[in-house]
């Protein structure tokens, strides 16, 4: 009976100090740059061994991807719950809309890891490993919505496709913006974006691509 507390515990103590490592490895790379900061640096200053960050993370290109990596799970979890009537151009333009609204909500925290990621090849190659895993869950979401078969029929990962297309496209033209709030607004810029992917999304009778 009392295993679920001290575990719950260890798991607290797990999130803090992964909060810590990430938050002094984004402070380094934003003063020095990303490939002149050392693990080392990054675990002194979060008060931990270079042999704790380890634990926690297999590189420096983890602790930056690592930020925004959630957001795969979120959109697929988000289109599990949107209406089954609903066109797919508006399904999909709510559940990318979703992680990027909270990116443009706490611009000044996540535009300098954006940028970071997108102008760092090593760290760009990752995050881009990331969205091909986000492809293959909103595929298989989009799979079971439609009543199609990912495997056998193109339309579900080409509408996978397209979203995320839409997704990194705004996230570009976001973080080229000047200033801590970037360019326009994430969630104007993705109206935007699907107002161009619409028609290919609902095709002439609304049924997708």
């Amino acid at each position: 009976m009392t295993l679920r507390p001290e575990t719950s515990l260890a798991q607290r103590k797990r999130q803090l100090v992964a909060t810590e490592l990430t938050e002094a490895a984004l402070q380094l790379f934003t003063h020095k740059g990303f490939d002149a900061a050392t693990v080392d640096e990054i675990a002194t200053r979060a008060g931990v061994s270079k042999r704790t960050f380890f634990r926690y993370f297999a590189s420096k290109e983890d602790v930056v991807v690592q930020f925004l990596a959630g957001m795969g799970a979120d959109m697929r979890a988000s289109l599990a719950t949107r209406p089954a009537g609903e066109p797919l151009s508006e399904a999909l333009r709510h559940v990318v809309s979703v992680p990027l609204a909270a990116c443009g909500d706490h611009a000044e925290r996540v535009l300098p890891v954006v940028r970071l990621i997108l102008r760092t090849p090593s760290l760009l190659a990752r995050f881009l490993e990331h969205q091909a895993e986000w492809r293959e869950g909103l595929a298989e979401e989009l799979g079971a919505r439609l009543g199609l078969d990912p495997a056998t029929d193109l339309r579900p990962r080409l509408a996978a496709s397209m979203a995320l297309a839409a997704f990194d496209a705004v996230l570009r033209r976001w973080s080229a913006g000047e200033g801590p709030q970037g360019g326009e607004a994430p969630e104007a810029l993705i109206g935007e974006a699907f107002a161009v992917l619409a028609p290919a999304l609902d095709g002439p009778a609304g049924t997708g691509p």
